[in-house]
């Protein structure tokens, strides 16, 4: 783990915005409706996940910080999956959830074939509430923002956030000094006027400002009747040109995307602003806190839907910038260097296969599955037990080649481009560290035996059963050197 990551389990944010519960029904594409040209999808299996300010909530529990967060839903079956979504993900207070009778939670329910959207369908309530709902939502607002290092609000047009809630808000930190970020969703920015930070995609800061912000010098004007408007810093989101950040005084700073693959862009705002929010709330510079969230938002992009972004994921993704795509010599390398390597390797569009074992002495049916595990990706990370593991597996007398001599003889054949060794009994704590594209097993075990085969299959991955070569065993070969002494 990056050290500088470990910092968020100790901070506090309160995170203040339109609760919404997204909904996904998905199934697989049969044909098309002879009524209408749209899809007809079977088999639908439905899952639920925080979104809009519950979603930013979840990307910061998820990343270890303590979480506050004040919302307002309704009392229906959405508030209690809402809440059991969000009581997963980590440590998060929930006593700032302002129920109200009779007004729904918002939810987004989505339809899915074959992991494209065919239709929308939101239930929600975007109506002004009354001055005791107001009042509630203000004080379980402040109690939250004192108890913070930081304070998010994140609008997302649903109601919860009026203009007297992000007044009090907004002056209640600048008072005490306390940082707050905002996730803009009003054509009109005044309302966030002393803000520390406003945080705008493109298509929002354009809207709201009437100017185009393309390229740098667009960003540039844009941003600066932004400021003008709300004497806030702004940090603007801008696809697949990065982020940029203009501070009121200083230079701007510009970091390119480090995204490769753009599968689903939902709730990447909402990753970008909770991974700020935990860096600044760190003591982290800007510098090194937007470096933060562009990877964060890099990696949820290419996950399916509204997505959280885990500690071991950034790390990795932090990691692969100092790692080298052109590893791919057999070298044996550490766990740690191992995941960096493996997001080097994605970076370059190279598919990345693990296949573990003891491989103690080295026979003909090592070989042919080391074969076929290279034949199956671009670059194999051989995962080897250690000596500690193999003695617990093995027995006392084994292995008969000391780790080091075993990882610098399979790091030697043709088609391992770095060896990794582990510890545990199994490669599973490896295996969910390196999110391989595919796993290696003897055909002797059926795919749901093999060790960390879910977690490559949930990210699309593959199991790869190689061919065994009869009669070829380590303990086959040690029982009859005992016989031949």
């Amino acid at each position: 783990m990056i050290p500088i990551i470990d910092r968020f389990a100790k901070c506090r944010v309160a995170v203040i915005g339109d609760l919404i519960l997204d909904c996904y029904l998905q199934g697989d594409v049969s044909r098309i409706s002879p009524e209408a040209p749209v899809p007809i999808v079977r088999s639908l299996s439905e899952r639920s996940v925080a979104g809009g300010a519950a979603n930013v909530v979840a990307n910061l529990a998820t990343l270890g910080a303590t979480v506050d967060v004040v919302g307002l839903t309704g009392l229906d079956s959405a508030r209690d999956d809402l809440i059991s979504c969000l009581q997963t993900h980590g440590r998060v207070d929930l006593t700032g959830l302002i129920g109200v009778a009779d007004r729904p939670t918002t939810r987004k329910l989505r339809i899915l074939g074959a992991h494209q959207q065919i239709v929308r369908v939101d239930q929600e309530d975007t109506s002004p509430y009354d001055d005791l709902v107001e009042q509630r939502l203000i004080a379980a607002a402040a109690a939250a923002a004192d108890r913070a290092d930081i304070v998010i609000l994140s609008d997302y047009g649903k109601g919860a956030l009026s203009l007297r809630v992000l007044r009090e808000i907004i002056d209640r930190c600048n008072a005490t000094q306390k940082q707050v970020l905002v996730d803009p969703k009003r054509l009109d920015l005044t309302a966030y006027r002393g803000a520390t930070i406003i945080t705008p995609n493109r298509k929002e800061l354009s809207a709201a400002t009437r100017l185009p912000c393309d390229t740098d010098s667009q960003a540039l004007t844009a941003a600066i009747q932004a400021q003008e408007l709300t004497e806030s810093s702004i940090l603007l989101t801008r696809s697949e040109k990065g982020m940029s950040f203009f501070p009121l005084s200083g230079s701007p700073i510009h970091l390119a995307t480090v995204a490769q693959d753009v599968f689903d862009v939902s709730g990447a705002g909402d990753t970008v602003i909770a991974v700020l929010g935990a860096s600044l709330a760190s003591g982290l510079s800007m510098l090194e806190s937007m470096k933060l969230a562009n990877h964060g938002a890099g990696i949820v992009v290419a996950k399916v839907g509204t997505a959280c972004v885990t500690p071991e994921e950034l790390a990795a993704s932090l990691g692969s910038e100092l790692a080298s795509a052109s590893v791919n010599d057999g070298r044996h390398i550490t766990a740690e260097d191992a995941v960096a390597q493996r997001w080097a390797w994605a970076k370059e569009k190279l598919t990345v296969g693990v296949a573990n074992g003891c491989f103690d002495l080295l026979h003909p049916g090592h070989i042919s599955l080391i074969k076929q595990a290279a034949a199956s990706c671009d670059r194999l990370i051989m995962a080897l037990n250690s000596d500690a593991s193999v003695r617990r597996l093995k027995g006392p007398s084994r292995p008969i080649q000391d780790e080091e001599s075993r990882a610098a003889v399979i790091g030697a054949l043709k088609g391992v481009s770095a060896v990794v060794l582990f510890d545990e009994d199994t490669p599973f704590n490896l295996i969910k560290a390196l999110q391989p594209d595919i796993l290696v097993k003897g055909a002797d075990y059926s795919e749901d035996q093999v060790v960390g085969g879910d977690i490559v299959k949930a990210r699309g991955g593959r199991i790869v059963l190689a061919q065994l070569s009869p009669g070829q065993s380590t303990t086959q070969l040690v029982k009859k050197a005992e016989l031949t002494h």
